[in-house]
């Protein structure tokens, strides 16, 4: 058996996830619209490739992500699939809309008629579950993560994730935790809460292993669940090798970091390995992480997403990447 595409537990629930999960950003217009004849086709196409577990939030599109993931979800096993959503951003009607405006600002393509409200508070949890489920159009959400609250930490631990905790013990939730852009404060809550899964996005990657350093070895020891996002480091690391004008963390890429991917695609060529398949591979390696969460904005690119964790890299190139001072 392929260990590495075996489900493993998510949180401690009893829920089971694939190495591949698909974020949803791309349904909300991330960066640019999606066609009417393509969005429908993404969440079909995860499903035909084994994908089950699927991640989205009331940020994403102005929670057009969450209505377009309800709808592609609709005709399929409830029980079949887990689903993840995110509070801290509620939703509410923008005052300030003018026909036109959209919210670009915020990488996304659609009419800004709602704007966000940061809201970690107990009563902005539950409405933002109510609201979250009212768009999906489903019975349950199966996680629930806190949403960047970098700037409100007090907030979420004092109002969040209390609200969270008696949700599970209720049976609405199967599982809380939280999601963001640091291994850090992650690590401070798997420490001070009793959360049960974490979702980190670009700090356990082939380029940036910070949260080797905390989180990881933190969630090993309290049977916390790791889901690694942002694996490609937001496009540096998506193509066989660096290309022109690469993008890191949203920026351009240091050079430094682009000569390291070109050395570590140099090295991965011979064994037939490509760099995505080594970004995807490298943290299911370590066994706190449970999955890896990929988006996509077309049926093809899931498709071609979903198979990147289908044929294990030999461990030989493991060994000559790390020898070479590429990896750990």
């Amino acid at each position: 058996m392929n260990t590495l595409t075996a489900s493993r537990a998510y949180g401690r629930s009893g829920l089971t996830v694939g190495p591949i999960g698909y974020g949803v950003a791309a349904l909300g217009n991330l960066y640019r619209p999606l066609a009417a004849d393509v969005w429908p086709g993404i969440v079909p196409a995860a499903w035909e490739a084994g994908i089950r577990y699927f991640d989205t939030a009331p940020h994403y599109g102005l929670g057009l992500a969450e209505q377009r993931l309800g709808l592609g979800l609709q005709q399929y096993d409830r029980d079949a699939f887990v689903l993840s959503t995110k509070v801290g951003r509620v939703l509410e009607p923008n005052p300030d809309y003018r026909d036109g405006d959209t919210d670009i600002g915020n990488l996304f393509a659609v009419p800004s008629t709602t704007r966000r409200r940061m809201d970690y508070s107990r009563d902005g949890v539950l409405r933002s579950i109510e609201d979250s489920l009212t768009r999906l159009g489903l019975d349950r959400i199966d996680v629930v993560f806190v949403h960047d609250p970098d700037e409100h930490e007090r907030e979420a631990l004092d109002g969040a994730f209390p609200a969270l905790d008696e949700l599970r013990s209720q049976g609405v939730i199967r599982s809380y935790g939280a999601g963001m852009n640091q291994s850090a404060m992650l690590t401070r809550f798997v420490r001070e809460t009793d959360l049960d899964i974490v979702m980190c996005a670009g700090r356990y990657t082939l380029l940036d292993q910070a949260a080797e350093h905390d989180l990881l070895p933190a969630a090993a020891e309290r049977g916390v669940s790791v889901a690694v996002a942002a694996v490609f480091n937001s496009g540096i690391l998506a193509t066989d090798r660096p290309i022109q004008g690469a993008t890191y963390n949203y920026g351009t890429a240091p050079d430094a970091l682009v000569e390291r991917a070109s050395r570590i695609a140099d090295i991965a060529a011979p064994y037939g390995v490509t760099v995505p398949q080594l970004a995807v591979q490298f943290p299911l390696r370590h066994p706190a992480v449970a999955t890896v969460v990929l988006g996509a904005d077309s049926a093809d690119q899931i498709t071609r997403n979903a198979g990147l964790a289908a044929v294990p890299v030999p461990d030989a190139l493991w060994a000559e990447l790390a020898e070479a001072g590429l990896l750990p």
